[in-house]
């Protein structure tokens, strides 16, 4: 008998990962090996551990999964990073899959859907929940724009325009959210939003971006 598949899992709430845990332990085939509930966590715990599939969440405090990802995929190369997420923006999907994840799971998701998934990528195989495989065509099919180029910035909400200058300019979440009203968590996404449909991956190069679209001398 094959020994068994052993997982991370990743995620801040730690409701989640019992269930999670108690799901795939029922499964002769897999074992948890491990839980973390920030980036900083699983790096560290799949570094020492060197597990086979990482359950990866994207929203969590701290370091949050989208910006350990990369990390992870060069840290842990022979695992396969499993993204278990509520967002089901494609962006976010395009920009997981380009960092290094080979699945794609929505967490309203039943729990025989991402078995199905683990399955898949355990065999190689590239999972995107049904929901967005649609986005994932249309990227394989010609633009019916004649290639004319779309500006990314243009692509933004008005929140998330207002939160991407707010950072550029060197402010803090916590700043920004008592600036416009809202909570850090909130603006965090945004921000996280945002740098996504950007394709930016640090703040460093969101400056960049801000001042060859003169943005921050409009401010």
């Amino acid at each position: 008998m094959s020994a068994p598949v052993r997982i991370l899992l990743v995620d801040d709430h730690a409701v989640l990962r019992a269930g999670l845990r108690l799901l795939l332990n029922n499964q002769p085939d897999f074992e948890v090996i491990g839980e973390a509930a920030s980036g900083i966590e699983a790096l560290q715990m799949a570094t020492a551990q060197q597990p086979d599939l990482i359950l990866l969440d994207l929203s969590m405090p701290g370091l949050g999964g989208q910006d350990a990802l990369p990390a992870l995929h060069r840290q842990v190369p022979n695992a396969r990073i499993l993204i278990l997420t509520m967002h089901d923006d494609p962006q976010y999907l395009r920009q997981t899959l380009k960092s290094g994840a080979v699945g794609y799971v929505l967490k309203k998701a039943a729990d025989v859907e991402l078995l199905s998934a683990i399955r898949a990528v355990l065999r190689g195989e590239v999972y995107v929940h049904p929901s967005l495989t649609r986005d994932i065509v249309e990227d394989l099919l010609p633009n019916p724009r004649n290639g004319v180029e779309t500006d990314p910035w243009d692509s933004l909400s008005e929140r998330e325009k207002e939160v991407l200058c707010q950072v550029a300019l060197g402010y803090t979440s916590a700043e920004i959210a008592e600036k416009i009203g809202l909570s850090a968590k909130t603006v965090d996404t945004y921000r996280a939003r945002g740098m996504v449909k950007l394709g930016l991956s640090s703040r460093a190069s969101l400056v960049r971006f801000a001042l060859r679209k003169g943005l921050l001398s409009a401010q």
